[in-house]
């Protein structure tokens, strides 16, 4: 049953002590991440209990256009997803 190593989705996580612009270093680190998943993705950013999430169906830079990253604004805890579609 499990007689092969599998390689399926990537997630990263982020925390600051500060109220930074997070969206950007999550985005960079999904694209780092996209080999392990090209069929979806999403961030869900965390600013002081107010959750904005995004996510779509497609490639890390085509569902996180400039406009799409501006809603997701300020927070101090961020996680994404890149998602490998299995059966």
């Amino acid at each position: 049953m499990f007689d092969k190593l599998k390689e399926e989705c990537g997630v990263f996580g982020m925390f600051s002590k500060e109220n930074i612009d997070i969206a950007p270093y999550t985005y960079y680190a999904l694209f780092a991440l996209q080999h392990r998943g090209q069929e979806s993705c999403g961030i869900v950013v965390n600013d002081d209990g107010i959750m904005a999430l995004h996510k779509n169906v497609g490639l890390v830079n085509e569902v996180f256009t400039p406009e799409i990253m501006a809603t997701l604004g300020k927070g101090n805890i961020s996680i994404g997803h890149v998602r490998y579609g299995t059966t």
